[in-house]
C-alpha cells in the first residue's frame, strides 16, 4: 500500500507503477445489482440461461460496473492520507476484454502527472489498468482526473 501524504509523496511517485493490488471476484449477485441500479438488464448480463449460448458462454459484467470498481481496486494499493480527493472526469475508457461473471480482477496504476492547481491542490492524471486473472487483456484501461488537496 502506497501512502500519498503531501505534494512531495505525489511527485516522487510519478511515473512508477503501484500494483498489482489483490483480486477481486467480480459474482453474479454485483451485477444483478448493478443492473438495477442502472437499470441495464440486458441478457449477456443477467440471464445465464441465455447468455450460456451466448458470445461470451456465461454472463459478464457490464463495461460500466467494471470502471466502478476502478475506486475499491485503487484505495487498495494507494491512499491519500491528510487530503480531500475528488472525481474531476476521464479522459479514456476502454474495455479490452469482457468479464465473465466469477471472473477476479485487481488493478495497477501509474500516476502520469500532477498539475498544479490555482487553489494549491493537484489535478492527477492515472492510468488505471484493470487486469482479469488468466487473461492477456485488460479488463479495463482508463486516464483518471482527480483534483486533491492536502490540509
Amino acid at each position: 500500500m502506497l501512502a500519498l501524504r503531501n505534494v512531495t509523496d505525489v511527485r516522487e511517485a510519478l511515473g512508477r507503477e503501484i500494483g498489482p493490488g489483490e483480486w477481486m471476484i467480480v459474482d453474479q449477485d454485483r451485477v444483478d445489482g448493478f443492473a438495477e441500479d442502472t437499470g441495464d438488464h440486458q441478457w449477456i448480463h443477467v440471464d445465464p440461461v441465455r447468455a450460456a449460448a451466448g458470445p461470451f458462454g456465461t454472463t459478464v459484467a457490464h463495461g460500466f460496473l467494471t470502471l466502478s470498481l476502478v475506486p475499491v481496486l485503487a484505495n487498495g494499493i494507494r491512499r491519500f492520507e491528510g487530503a480531500t480527493a475528488v472525481n474531476y472526469g476521464l479522459e479514456k475508457v476502454r474495455f479490452p476484454s469482457p468479464v465473465p461473471v466469477g471472473s477476479r480482477l485487481r488493478a495497477r496504476l501509474v500516476i502520469a502527472s500532477a498539475d498544479d492547481l490555482p487553489d494549491g491542490g493537484l489535478q492527477l492524471l492515472t492510468r488505471v489498468t484493470v487486469e482479469l486473472q488468466h487473461v492477456v487483456k485488460p479488463a479495463c484501461v482508463a486516464e483518471l482526473l482527480t483534483r486533491i488537496s492536502f490540509e
